[in-house]
């Protein structure tokens, strides 16, 4: 059994005046997750939001799954404030910590899942068996983290399908440059989970692009995995 197609929009691409409104229009329009990028100044050089906004946006889209991507120095000091905040999956980059497994651990304990981010220049064997295993998530970064509308980096693609064959029923996401242009070379590489930014919330038709950044995934599992 292939893991599901989701499509989550990464809400940096919105009108923050409109937030709230922009989430529910992303649902409306058949996206599974919101994708929300969480920066501190420190781990990468912008600052977006933090857990109040995140409360807000919570309050004022009931049922929302938050896929909280989290570009931060300290990831173990926000678990908590983050799922009291309503987050639903917690991704702490693997270059931010040395306990991965630790924290794992802490995020499952506040009923989050957790995920597990690379940058571009980190391989994926950085991710080891356990940390993998205990993953939810794994979170292959397409573009450098930091700032929106970069440009797709493919040579960060073999990284997903060497994780797609390391664990193969894990969710494995892309996030960076992703549109319809470029899904195909992440889907039939193994992601199943597509993060994409300008490529929906700037499109004429958002409902039509969500439709098919997740055909490209039915259809790279309907042929088997690059």
């Amino acid at each position: 059994m292939s893991p599901r197609a989701i499509i989550s929009p990464s809400v940096l691409a919105s009108d923050f005046g409109q937030l709230t409104a922009e989430c529910k229009r992303m649902i409306k329009d058949g996206a599974e997750w919101l994708h929300m990028d969480v920066m501190d100044g420190h781990f990468v050089p912008n600052i977006t939001m933090g857990a109040p906004v995140l409360k807000c946006v919570s309050k004022g889209v009931p049922g929302i799954f938050m896929d909280c991507h989290m570009m931060v120095s300290d990831p173990e000091k926000w678990v908590d404030d983050i799922a009291d905040a309503g987050g639903s999956l917690y991704c702490f980059h693997l270059e931010a910590t040395q306990r991965p497994r630790a924290l794992i651990d802490a995020i499952h304990v506040k009923g989050m899942r957790a995920g597990v981010a690379i940058s571009p220049d980190t391989p994926a064997a950085a991710i080891a068996d356990d940390v993998g295993a205990a993953a939810d998530m794994l979170l292959v970064m397409t573009v450098y983290p930091g700032r929106g509308g970069q440009s797709f980096l493919e040579r960060c693609v073999p990284k997903v399908a060497e994780l797609r064959r390391r664990f193969p029923q894990k969710d494995i996401e892309v996030d960076g440059g992703v549109g319809p242009k470029t899904v195909d070379a992440c889907t039939h590489a193994g992601s199943n989970v597509i993060v994409a930014g300008t490529a929906i919330f700037n499109a004429q038709d958002p409902e039509k692009v969500i439709a098919t950044l997740k055909a490209s995934v039915h259809t790279a599992q309907a042929k088997g995995f690059d």
